[in-house]
């Protein structure tokens, strides 16, 4: 398909408009409509339900601005960042990597100079105007900005929502009671600053996304429910190109995949892409090459979905093992351990740092206290080797060399052991699974549009028409509406034009049903029932119509001689 037509029906309907369009827009930034707002809203409620009400993981909501010394910690600092190449004379920009498209296997994963060299052998030009090009140059893709006035902090808007997770990993765990594995939630915006955004939402500069980080202990990721799924079977594509028909047990005794909780939250993102209304025929898991993972990342599985616009990833589920615990451990000097208590207490070898006050004193004078506390908070792998350690206390930056401090071990009697903990992270792209599951649902058929949206993602569950506004129809139809709309049910009234063109606008919405209110239903009280898939219509009571909408939006068969079609049968 065109995805230039679904785009259409997304401005006209009012699911997607280009933001700012009265000013010329800006790129990389949509307005949600009435019905795009409806519709992300389904996707991100039934996410919640998911993974917090089913799983049992905590919701955080976390500012959208940090501190410098949080991305410091992560890496987005130093590592978050695109190539670009500069047109030298329309003066476009575009992704560097992009260009390559087609004459390397991964071009992201290439140098500047490696980079700009394949572009330069290939005589790659400008794709706006044939213009020659800049060298590629490196572009972090963070929005700075500054906190407080006067001497400001610098501050930048999360490029995704995990940090704020990480950093509250003390907190999840005492609410947790001290118990692993423990889970955190968000769901909200995050912000890339895109070097050239395309393909309408897919690659955005203000985006949605739906982020768990769940703890684990190192030596134990398992989670309770994977024996339910194990001998589930999903649509794996290895990092050796060749597909798996593989279980997920056999996937993880394999090592296909790394560990049981890897395996599980793969399956639960295939649930909820099934859910949401993707057509599993169209679905995927790759996993990562070697050379593509992210620089936190130990292992990782794209969820990707066949669009116009090839394949793309909605869902990153990766073993970020200890790197971003331990990150902010060594960056903050707080304390992001857990604690494991021993059946009997044991002896256990440790090592810590220790500082060496006397040597510390005659070189930083009233910051030694708080510079010892840092040090001792580090773990000696840290310290190592190294001949100075550059620590930071009350927004000034020490280097503190190896004659203050030291490596020692200690064999002690202990109750329990401290570790930091690994995490496993499913990290949804909320704009990329709406725009998916639109295409997914897109039926044209002799220019009559129809959307097979699922009924729990339907932003609108039922219309609600009078066959004419007069002969009390209208008041009656009004009824019906105000029933369900008081019952929780998204409803539309409608009563202009033909009632074949009100059951059109309704079905290019994705509406499930249809109900109308006629001159029969004046009479006896029953109304027409039609269901936007099969076609087929039901007469029945007024009392009825809230069970059969519900039924129908789960479905399900709502009458007693099998009704409309069963779920199974409208299945995209």
């Amino acid at each position: 398909m065109d995805p230039q037509e679904l785009l259409s029906l997304c401005r006209r309907r009012g699911f997607l408009w280009p933001a700012y369009d009265i000013y010329g827009g800006l790129a990389g930034f949509y307005d949600y409509g009435p019905l795009g707002s409806l519709l992300k809203n389904n996707i991100e409620s039934h996410w919640r339900k998911l993974y917090v009400f089913e799983e049992g993981l905590h919701e955080l909501v976390c500012p959208i601005i940090a501190p410098e010394p949080v991305f410091k910690a992560s890496g987005h600092l130093d590592a978050f960042a695109d190539m670009y190449a500069e047109c030298r004379q329309c003066g476009e920009s575009h992704r560097a990597d992009h260009l390559a498209d087609g004459l390397h296997e991964n071009p992201a994963a290439l140098s500047e100079e490696e980079l700009g060299r394949i572009l330069e052998e290939n005589a790659v030009k400008c794709p706006a105007c044939k213009g020659d090009l800049s060298p590629p140059r490196r572009f972090n893709l963070m929005f700075k900005t500054s906190v407080g006035a006067g001497s400001a902090k610098a501050g930048y808007m999360r490029p995704e929502t995990a940090q704020g997770m990480f950093v509250n990993f003390p907190q999840i765990y005492r609410h947790g009671r001290e118990k692993l594995p423990v889970g955190a939630v968000q769901i909200g915006r995050a912000f890339r600053n895109e070097i050239s955004p395309r393909q309408g939402v897919l690659r955005l500069r203000e985006f949605s996304q739906m982020e768990a980080e769940v703890f684990f202990h190192p030596e134990r990721k398992t989670w309770p429910r994977f024996d339910k799924v194990k001998h589930e079977v999903l649509p794996l594509v290895p990092n050796d190109g060749s597909p798996a028909a593989l279980s997920l047990a056999e996937a993880v005794s394999s090592k296909v995949i790394a560990n049981e909780a890897l395996a599980y939250f793969i399956w639960l993102t295939h649930r909820f892409a099934i859910d949401v209304g993707l057509d599993p025929e169209r679905i995927r898991f790759r996993q990562h090459e070697k050379d593509e993972m992210a620089h936190y990342a130990a292992e990782c599985w794209d969820l990707e979905a066949e669009t116009a616009y090839g394949w793309v990833e909605l869902v990153g589920i990766a073993d970020r093992g200890c790197y971003d615990v331990q990150a902010h451990l060594k960056h903050s000097g707080a304390d992001l351990t857990a604690f494991e208590r021993f059946d009997e207490p044991r002896e256990v070898v440790s090592e810590e740092v220790k500082p060496k006050y006397d040597a510390m004193g005659g070189q930083f004078k009233g910051k030694t206290k708080a510079l010892a506390e840092r040090l001792s908070a580090l773990a000696p792998d840290v310290v190592r080797g190294k001949s100075e350690i550059v620590v930071e206390v009350d927004d000034e930056r020490f280097a503190v060399p190896s004659t203050c401090f030291e490596v020692v071990t200690r064999t002690e009697k202990a109750a329990g052991e401290k570790f930091v903990p690994h995490v496993i992270e499913p990290s949804y792209g909320v704009d990329r699974i709406l725009y998916s599951v639109l295409e997914h649902a897109y039926r044209k058929k002799d220019d009559y549009l129809t959307l097979t949206l699922r009924g729990i993602m339907a932003p609108i569950k039922a219309g609600v028409f009078p066959l004419m506004p007069k002969d009390s129809m209208d008041r009656i139809a009004l009824e019906v509406y105000d029933v369900l709309v008081a019952e929780g049910i998204s409803a539309h009234y409608d009563e202009s034009g033909s009632i074949g063109r009100r059951y059109a606008r309704m079905d290019e919405v994705g509406t499930p049903c249809c109900i109308t209110v006629d001159h029969q239903t004046v009479e006896d009280g029953t109304v027409t029932i039609r269901d936007r898939d099969s076609k087929e219509q039901a007469r029945i009571g007024v009392d009825e119509v809230v069970r059969w909408v519900r039924s129908v939006v789960k479905g399900d068969s709502p009458g007693p001689d099998g009704g409309f079609e069963t779920a199974e049968k409208r299945g995209n």
